[in-house]
C-alpha cells in the first residue's frame, strides 16, 4: 500500500489552523490515514473510537492524555450531542491539542443543526483509490484548463475488478472480495445505520441495497422501486438518502440551463464500491463516475471551488454520461464507451449548445488517443491518470 493517501499533506497543513473532519465510506482507509500521521507528522496522538465503551467513557470525561499533540475522534457523530461537545472541547483546548474527527457517515449531514461549528473545521471526503493515486500522478491544472494526460496507468484492470477499497484492492483475491462485500454490507446495516437512524423495516431496506448495483447508470425511478418493494414512495426516498449519507451509493443529477430543455431532476445512481456492479459496461461507467466524483470533491474540499458532477439529458433524449462544472459553468464533458471509437453525436450536440470547453470520449479499449471533430477519444487508462 502507498505510504500516504492523496489527502495526507492537505490534512497536515489544515490541522495547523483548524479541526479537520474526514468522512468517507466504511473501510475506505480513514482510520489508517489518521493514525499514519503519528510518528511522521505528530510525535504523539490519542485515538478514541466511539464504538468502544471504554473509549466512549474517556471521551465524555474529556480524559485527554496530557502529552499528546493530536486527538483523533472516530465515529463520534453517533453521539447525538457531538457537535456541541466538540465545539466546547475545541474552543477550550485548541491552544493545546489538534483535533481530527473521522466518521463513516457524511459529516456534512450529521453536523447540521445545534450549535454552529462554522469557521472551526475543514471538511474532507476520503474516496477509494483511483488510477491517478495508485500511479502517484501529480495534477497540474486549474479549472477550465485542458486535462494534462501522461503515461497510461497499468492498474486499471485491477481497479475495475476489485474496486478501490484498500483491502480487496491490495489483496487481489476473488474469495477475499466476496467475503469483504458480505461483511462490509452486514456491518453497514448492523452497526452504522442502526446506531444513527431509526429504520422501521430494515429487511426491506436491505433488499433495496441488493437491487441498486443492477440499476447503475440508469435513470432511477423511485416509483418503480417502490412498486418492486411494495412500500411507500416516502420510505424508498428516505432509505436512498440514508444509504447515500453512509456512502453506499451516490446519485448525480441532470445539469439544467436555459439554453436547452433539460430532463427535470431525475438522477442516475452509482455505487461507491463499483466492484459490486455485475454488468461489465455498467461497472466501467461506475468506475469513471467515481473517479470524476473524487476529482470534483478535491476541487471543492481542498481548493474551495464549487465543483460538481452532473450528467446531460434533454427532453429529446440526447444524453452524455458526465459533465464537470465549476460555479455551474461547464468545464468538460465525458462520454463512456467500451470499444466504439466513433464519436457519440450527443457530445457534439451538447458541446455546441452549452459551449463546453473540452469534451472526451473515454474507452475501455487500450492504446487510443486521437481527436475526431474536436472530441478527444482516449483510453481510460490514460485519461484517468490526469485526475486525482
Amino acid at each position: 500500500m502507498l505510504k500516504e493517501r492523496y489527502l495526507t499533506s492537505s490534512i497536515i497543513e489544515d490541522l495547523k489552523e483548524k479541526m479537520v473532519f474526514l468522512g468517507g465510506p466504511r473501510q475506505v482507509g480513514k482510520t489508517t490515514l489518521a493514525t499514519s500521521l503519528v510518528g511522521t507528522h505528530f510525535q504523539k496522538a490519542a485515538y478514541f473510537n466511539w464504538d468502544s465503551q471504554q473509549e466512549r467513557r474517556q471521551i465524555m470525561a474529556s480524559a485527554w492524555p496530557g502529552d499528546t499533540e493530536l486527538i483523533i475522534l472516530d465515529e463520534i457523530h453517533k453521539f447525538k450531542g457531538w457537535k456541541r461537545f466538540i465545539k466546547g472541547e475545541y474552543d477550550t483546548l485548541k491552544g493545546k491539542y489538534k483535533f481530527m474527527v473521522t466518521g463513516s457517515a457524511r459529516m456534512d449531514v450529521y453536523r447540521k443543526g445545534g450549535d454552529s461549528l462554522m469557521g472551526r473545521y475543514h471538511h474532507y471526503l476520503l474516496h477509494p483509490f483511483s488510477l491517478a493515486e495508485l500511479a502517484q500522478a501529480k495534477m497540474k491544472i486549474r479549472p477550465f484548463q485542458e486535462l494534462q494526460m501522461g503515461a497510461a496507468g497499468s492498474e486499471l484492470d485491477i481497479l475495475d475488478k476489485f474496486g478501490g477499497f484498500p483491502e480487496p484492492l491490495f489483496g487481489q483475491d476473488e474469495r477475499t472480495l466476496r467475503r469483504w462485500h458480505n461483511e462490509r454490507n452486514d456491518r453497514l446495516f448492523r452497526e452504522d445505520i442502526r446506531d444513527v437512524e431509526i429504520i422501521r423495516d430494515l429487511s426491506r431496506m436491505k433488499l433495496l441495497s441488493d437491487m441498486l448495483p443492477s440499476k447503475v447508470g440508469s435513470l432511477l425511478s423511485v416509483n418503480a422501486v417502490r412498486e418492486d418493494l411494495e412500500v411507500s414512495h416516502r420510505a424508498v426516498s428516505h432509505w436512498l438518502d440514508v444509504l447515500e449519507a453512509f456512502h453506499y451509493q451516490f446519485r448525480i443529477y441532470p445539469f439544467m440551463q436555459k439554453s436547452y430543455r433539460s430532463l427535470k431532476k431525475v438522477p442516475k445512481l452509482y455505487m461507491w464500491d463499483w466492484s459490486e456492479v455485475p454488468i461489465e459496461a455498467a461497472r466501467f461507467e461506475n468506475l469513471i463516475a467515481s473517479h470524476l466524483l473524487k476529482f470534483a470533491s478535491w476541487w471543492s474540499d481542498r481548493e474551495g471551488y464549487r465543483a460538481k458532477l452532473y450528467f446531460l439529458r434533454d427532453t429529446e433524449q440526447h444524453e452524455v454520461d458526465f459533465l464537470v462544472t465549476v460555479d455551474e459553468k461547464p468545464w468538460f464533458a465525458v462520454e463512456v464507451k467500451t470499444q466504439d471509437e466513433g464519436v457519440a453525436p450527443s457530445l457534439k450536440y451538447f458541446q455546441e449548445r452549452l459551449k463546453i470547453p473540452f469534451v472526451y470520449q473515454i474507452l475501455k479499449k487500450k492504446s487510443v488517443d486521437k481527436f475526431i471533430e474536436g472530441v478527444r477519444v482516449v483510453s481510460a487508462d490514460k485519461f484517468l491518470t490526469s485526475l486525482i
